[in-house]
């Protein structure tokens, strides 16, 4: 198979080329140059975003595309259009964030879809973005020839929104954690490679249209999460586990200031949690054992030099150490430091 991966030097689509190259797969990346190729690929620089940016892809022929731009949809307009006839297939990595809100709790790929994407857009807000990038690869490639990939929450080794490597930095620091509750609430992510192994089968076998692609149910835990991360990093943390009454009372936002963490029957645990993901698992989405992805994200991080990359255009994560004690009730800055 002859792959060309749009991206692929950060998360998601390193993942796709690293698995790509393992397949014995001809790779080839084309990047704007900030981040090295992983080894086995060949390298074409261009940046989507400037004047004749895609000069790089004017010639060439692929079997298969792999996209996972998150900004103005004219940009992936502007290479499926470049791309049609010279590639068998657009798989599209687009988000759960796509779908209508409010959701019903085991929404299919059929629900409703936000309104208001246009393909030829400019930047506007995430949804429409990613909803606007999925007719974008359908007007090119037809919808028998677009895999439109919707994706919930990710995990695992290079993550650049920060959501697992700050729970394993804030374990690693040690002293009372504050743990949000309950330990059995599901957290059903997928790691990024499990992504990047069921994209990369879909498109050999031809698969089209849209899956949900995220955790299964059982997929994870709260308290399987926060303890792989107190035995990766060495045992010293103490997690203080505490009612979601208790932190939101507080004024501390889910998802975002505890990463990954949603109160149970909350309209957004069904928005970001509540996907039916059947159709993939029938497909072959498989997951590793959460302790793999702690420990090899933990990995990954202990050979940075510095704090991991994060992207620009998403919002930061984590919670300030003197609100954490604040809630445990402990002195200022024991429960941060």
């Amino acid at each position: 198979m002859r792959l060309l991966m749009l991206g692929g030097t950060d998360f998601v689509g390193r993942a796709v080329v690293e698995d790509a190259v393992r397949r014995g797969w001809e790779v080839t990346v084309f990047h704007r140059g900030r981040n090295a190729v992983p080894r086995g690929a060949r390298s074409l620089l261009g940046d989507r975003t400037a004047p004749e940016g895609l000069a790089a892809l004017a010639e060439g022929t692929w079997d298969a595309v792999v996209d996972t731009w998150s900004a103005a949809p004219r940009a992936v307009r502007e290479s499926a259009r470049l791309l049609a006839g010279r590639a068998g297939r657009y798989a599209y990595v687009s988000s759960v964030s796509v779908y209508d809100r409010p959701r019903q709790d085991g929404f299919t790929e059929e629900a409703p879809v936000v309104a208001g994407a246009d393909p030829g857009a400019g930047r506007t807000d995430y949804a429409r973005d990613k909803r606007g990038g999925e007719l974008a690869a359908v007007e090119s490639f037809g919808p028998d020839g677009a895999l439109l990939v919707r994706a919930g929450l990710i995990l695992g080794p290079h993550e650049n929104i920060g959501r697992l490597p700050w729970w394993l930095h804030r374990v690693a620091r040690g002293g009372d954690v504050l743990a949000p509750g309950p330990r059995e609430l599901a957290v059903p992510y997928v790691d990024a490679r499990d992504l990047a192994a069921w994209v990369l089968s879909a498109v050999e076998r031809g698969s089209s249209g849209p899956y949900n692609v995220a955790g299964t149910p059982g997929r994870a835990t709260m308290g399987e999460l926060l303890d792989a991360c107190v035995r990766v990093t060495g045992g010293a943390a103490r997690l203080r586990w505490t009612p979601p009454a208790t932190i939101l009372a507080a004024g501390i936002e889910p998802w975002t200031q505890l990463p990954v963490w949603v109160p149970r029957g909350t309209e957004l645990e069904t928005a970001v949690y509540g996907m039916d993901v059947s159709r993939a698992v029938r497909k072959g989405l498989r997951h590793r054992p959460a302790e793999e992805t702690v420990a090899d994200t933990w990995a990954w991080l202990r050979t940075l030099d510095g704090p991991a990359p994060l992207r620009a255009d998403r919002p930061g994560v984590g919670v300030d150490p003197a609100v954490e004690a604040k809630v445990l009730g402990t002195a200022p800055g024991t429960a941060g430091n």
